[in-house]
């Protein structure tokens, strides 16, 4: 078959990875970059560190209010199917770039496949719930990284094409990991000591477009007296100087640029905790057993929460530094996202398209 896969953002370059290998083996892809993530630190690098092919087609689409950068994105990546008349297009998670391509691809009646479909944090104020919903109303198969996600999808009335295959992420971490242990050299360009940290990560819309959100999780982060490592997204700094509270950041945390991938798998797998606000964070701190502290008020990851690993914390100052200081973090099961075989589990299901 010809495959187009489009990805746009950090996490899709993760989860793409894996498969893409896989997929080339017996098909064509065509990979399209929409370039919502952009910066070196969030795009180039992880092509690099990853070994994800060169994109056919890059986009640039860049920062724009959602439906700006979403209506770019549909009608350049409709232009590039109408040219290759793929037999399938792939799309990965619950960005804007997830909704184009999806948008596009059904509109031409060309049949898509949604990685990561069924996840719900029945929180409609998110722009990703809206993309996850209509993405997977809209695709023919959906390919879930957990059996909450199949449920979910049940109760919205969607039984045809569904998989449970377990997670993509797991391959490319159970992939990397060693890679990571042996080439990232964070550790000691940071001068840390592994388990005597914390690795923080802000970049939720809900939290940097909110001063009184962002100002509550920064002053948490400079009065808790343990060492915290704050990567930094772009858009956040942004946020960050514009409230007056960056000069007071630096002067109590470390703030460094967002890493690579290899480089942050090896600082989240020697941090003692980890603080963040992301859906993907979320979910490798659990499969690398590091407890998870979430700067939101809800969860796709519910499975996280249920079994001990990850606790909500909102953006309130207490709960958060009570969280830092006490909370424990351990799994009671720890085997929600499959063996890591979800790629393959994938292609079988591809291969007899």
């Amino acid at each position: 078959m010809k495959i187009v896969s489009i990805v746009g953002a950090r996490p899709q370059f993760i989860k793409c990875a894996p498969l893409s290998r896989l997929i080339r083996e017996k098909h064509e892809e065509i990979l399209i970059h929409t370039g919502q993530h952009y910066d070196t630190g969030m795009s180039d690098i992880f092509f690099d560190e990853l070994k994800i092919p060169k994109p056919n087609y890059n986009l640039g689409v860049g920062s724009n209010s959602h439906g700006v950068q979403t209506g770019k994105m549909l009608i350049e990546i409709e232009k590039i199917l109408l040219r290759e008349s793929p037999d399938l297009v792939l799309v990965y998670g619950d960005t804007n770039s997830t909704l184009a391509g999806d948008l596009a691809a059904s509109k031409l009646h060309i049949k898509t496949a949604h990685i990561e479909a069924g996840l719900r944090s029945f929180d409609r104020s998110m722009p990703e719930e809206i993309n996850r919903v209509l993405t997977d109303h809209t695709s023919d198969l959906l390919f879930c990284p957990t059996e909450t996600a199949v449920l979910n999808l049940k109760k919205e009335g969607i039984t045809t094409g569904v998989y449970n295959v377990g997670d993509v992420m797991l391959d490319s971490l159970k992939y990397n990991i060693r890679i990571a242990e042996q080439k990232a050299t964070i550790l000691g360009k940071l001068n840390l000591n592994s388990k005597e940290y914390i690795v923080a990560t802000v970049h939720r819309a809900s939290n940097t477009d909110s001063f009184e959100n962002l100002s509550s999780i920064t002053n948490a982060f400079c009065h808790t007296g343990v060492s915290i490592v704050f990567t930094v997204h772009p858009r956040t700094e942004k946020y960050l100087k514009q409230y007056g509270l960056w000069n007071k950041l630096c002067e109590k945390v470390k703030v460094i640029p967002p890493l690579g991938y290899l480089e942050m798998l090896k600082l989240m797998v020697h941090a003692k905790k980890i603080l963040t606000d992301s859906g993907g964070v979320q979910k490798e701190a659990y499969m690398l057993g590091v407890p998870c502290i979430t700067m939101r008020e809800n969860t796709e990851w519910v499975e996280t929460i249920e079994d001990g690993g990850n606790v909500l914390v909102g953006t309130d100052y207490e709960k958060i530094m009570d969280a830092i200081l006490n909370f424990k973090g351990v799994p009671v099961k720890g085997n929600f996202f499959g063996n890591g075989n979800a790629c393959a589990e994938i292609c079988k299901t591809l291969n007899k398209l």
